[in-house]
């Protein structure tokens, strides 16, 4: 009958318990933010080329340059900052796993043996006893409330804000290389056309040199021909510094030491070329592209669910328990039926007064949420501008490279007609310097403008969220379940 009575009341306690954590957790439920964008971009980007559609998964190999694709892909597999952004992985996926678990009762077992002896001064004193004991313990928190609950979800926008995180150090990982990459090539074009202006230069110092032997020239044009000779021996440091620094800062990327990157990057290489089309993406593409901009929209998810958990802490604590154990003072009579105990209790904790740390902690949430809020809306407008600025410097640095290539070909036309006319006794080899030289000038301006075109481009790409969609190969085995596609998500 006791018994009978003890599965009635197991059974209704724990019915009574399913129906409470069928409530509704308490606390805001989140929406995802609804952000109004410009329907095309600004700054006369209609007037560029588009591509008809964006190619953002592997835009590197649209600069067709064989060693940046090889360089993009050892990155990928090595990169120090990669690896650091995979463990966050791993230990959000397992703070995910610990707030799961509070949804679950928890089930411990216990034995032991203790030898005691009692007092002489009390009754039956003096006695010393052997005590056995085998016992389970449950326990369970009834998430009437949904604190548990609000937990797992912020854990779980935790895990997916953790794991965009790493999406972006692809996208800024893959871009530094090309970075990188296109500073080191820049430089040596440059060497090579500032060794062919100083050996220019130093034939303009031979010839006035001569003429001031031979009475025709004066001191002063020396003076001026060495004083240009030193002015551009100077610029060979600097841009021996910046090859080498690049090349310095790619081993760093690509996991090795700098003595480890072989030489042979250094070998004279031409610049990559700038892909002709651009990305056709819309600014409210943005949303499903850039994953800062996605991470920073869990954190706003992981935040709401934040506020959920402190508000619960409001109400009562419901929590159930129970104890069944075997104890003896004769281990072969532990396993008997008389050595049986139990317990089982419902009971509830409610903190009435605690000097407002609870409302305090509720505030406090409350002002992370905005502050969330805050810096997704900060996020995005700084995501347009990152596009906007580069769109905008690609324009006018096509049409500065223009005017270079222009300024190249006159050149070229004047330094051979310069050499046309020396040849045929009509004008002198200064002249034929001096014009050979400014088209050596003009040949590193567009240089550079071809540079700052080509790192205009790789930040657009950057800009667009580029580089993140290659899972297959840039996302380590462990963590690619957790890579949703950009549409699981408002």
């Amino acid at each position: 009958m006791l018994q009978s009575r003890y599965l009635i009341f197991q059974f209704l306690l724990w019915i009574w318990a399913f129906l409470l954590t069928a409530c509704s957790p308490v606390g805001p439920d989140y929406e995802p933010p609804k952000t109004a964008l410009p329907q095309q971009w600004e700054n006369g980007a209609d007037r560029l080329r588009l591509a008809q559609s964006a190619d953002l998964q592997q835009w590197w190999h649209l600069f067709a340059d064989p060693r940046l694709d090889t360089l993009i892909s050892q990155a990928l597999q090595a990169n120090p900052d990669l690896a650091i952004a995979e463990t966050r992985i791993r230990e959000a996926r397992a703070l995910s796993r610990i707030s799961g678990a509070d949804l679950l009762p928890s089930i411990d077992i216990a034995s032991g043996y203790t030898h005691s002896r009692k007092s002489e001064h009390i009754p039956s004193g003096g006695t010393r006893q052997d005590l056995f004991h085998l016992n389970f313990d449950a326990a369970w928190e009834v998430d009437i409330f949904g604190g548990n609950r609000r937990q797992q979800e912020a854990a779980e926008a935790t895990l997916a804000a953790t794991v965009e995180d790493y999406r972006d150090v692809l996208v800024s990982l893959t871009a530094e290389v090309a970075r990188k990459y296109i500073e080191l090539r820049a430089a040596q074009q440059r060497l090579i056309l500032a060794q062919k202006n100083i050996h220019l230069q130093e034939q303009t110092l031979n010839l006035t040199q001569e003429r001031l032997t031979t009475g025709i020239g004066n001191q002063l044009e020396v003076a001026q021909a060495q004083t240009q000779l030193s002015l551009l021996q100077a610029q060979v440091p600097p841009l021996e510094s910046t090859r080498t620094q690049a090349h310095h800062q790619l081993a760093v990327l690509l996991g090795m030491q700098p003595q480890q990157l072989g030489k042979d990057l250094l070998e004279i290489a031409p610049l990559p070329q700038a892909p002709a089309r651009l990305p056709a993406l819309l600014p409210s593409d943005l949303l499903q592209q850039r994953p800062d901009l996605r991470s920073a929209e869990r954190q706003l998810a992981a935040a709401n669910a934040a506020v959920g958990v402190a508000t619960a802490d409001l109400f009562p604590h419901f929590s159930l328990s129970a104890l069944i154990g075997l104890q003896s003072t004769d281990l072969n009579q532990l396993i008997t039926s008389g050595s049986r105990y139990w317990s089982l209790g419902p009971a509830i904790q409610w903190a009435l007064f605690d000097g407002g740390r609870t409302r305090a902690a509720l505030d406090a949430k409350e002002a992370q949420l905005d502050r969330a809020r805050l810096t997704y809306q900060k996020t995005v407008l700084t995501a347009l501008a990152d596009v906007e600025d580069a769109l905008v410097a690609i324009q006018h640095e096509q049409a500065a490279k223009e005017r270079f290539t222009e300024a190249v070909n006159s050149s070229q036309q004047a330094a051979d007609l310069a050499k046309h006319q020396y040849t045929a006794g009509l004008n002198t080899f200064l002249n034929v310097l001096l014009a050979t030289a400014t088209l050596a000038q003009a040949e590193d301006k567009l240089v550079q403008s071809d540079q700052r075109l080509i790192l205009a481009t790789v930040a657009l790409y950057k800009a667009m969220g580029g580089g993140w969609q290659l899972k297959a190969t840039a996302s380590p085995s462990s963590i690619s379940p957790l890579l949703p596609t950009p549409t699981s998500r408002p």
